[in-house]
């Protein structure tokens, strides 16, 4: 079993999600106690997908976050550099367009997309600075980014309480579900280390990333930033 250390280096996470594919989603499902579906639900809001655009779905994974963008009608393209979540996102959507690729080096043309748009994957990154400035080539004038992701919640005594379960009480959840709960572990160190809402915010703007604001879901454990590319 494998677990990546907080140094982020690409093969070790990609090898780490490759170990934990099957049961992902069902994982995720567990350990959120049932919160993911209305997060994912307030991602595609954000989105606003509408027929014929071309999103971008980084760090997708078995593109259960994709799903969303595709009944809305637009032409949505899963991209992960794990290949084993590629390949349980193939067999259960085959109609997708999954990709291989590195969020540091995406493999598109400049403005490409309408929306780009990750979940719970940015945190993963080694270098984050490097994945806004790449999300932010690789989308259209005018286009927009949404983000998703564990963050700060903002009323402290929950956040002690927060805290205490991410690293005591979800690894041994994850050991009930999950095939490399060690994953999960290093999920739990990931989250704590993560900027909060405000400096995600001036990273952006960093990338270039304009009319930048951010949203928190429950209590801000998860927030979500948008931003647009000026036109």
């Amino acid at each position: 079993m494998t677990r990546a250390s907080l140094t982020k280096q690409p093969h070790e996470v990609a090898t780490m999600f490759d170990d934990v594919a099957a049961r992902y989603d069902l994982t995720n499902a567990v350990l959120s106690l049932g919160r993911d579906r209305a997060w994912r639900g307030e991602v595609a809001r954000a989105v606003d997908a509408r027929p014929a655009q071309k999103v971008l779905d980084l760090a997708a994974g078995t593109a259960t976050s994709s799903l969303p963008f595709t009944r809305a009608g637009a032409y949505v393209v899963p991209c992960d550099f794990s290949i084993g979540m590629l390949q349980v996102g193939k067999e259960r959507h085959s109609w997708m367009p999954f990709t291989a690729g590195d969020a540091t080096r995406l493999p598109f043309r400049d403005d490409v997309f309408d929306a780009v748009t990750i979940s719970f994957g940015l945190r993963n990154v080694q270098d984050t600075d490097a994945a806004l400035r790449e999300m932010y080539r690789v989308t259209r004038p005018g286009g927009r980014v949404v983000i998703c992701e564990f963050s700060r919640p903002t009323w402290a005594p929950f956040r002690t309480v927060y805290t205490e379960y991410l690293m005591r009480a979800l690894p041994p959840l994850a050991r009930t579900v999950c095939s490399n709960p060690d994953a999960y572990v290093y999920l739990a160190e990931s989250i704590r280390t993560w900027p909060d809402q405000p400096e995600l915010a001036e990273r952006l703007k960093s990338a270039g990333w304009s009319r930048v604001a951010w949203r928190n879901l429950t209590g801000g454990v998860v927030a979500l930033h948008r931003g647009f590319k000026a036109d």
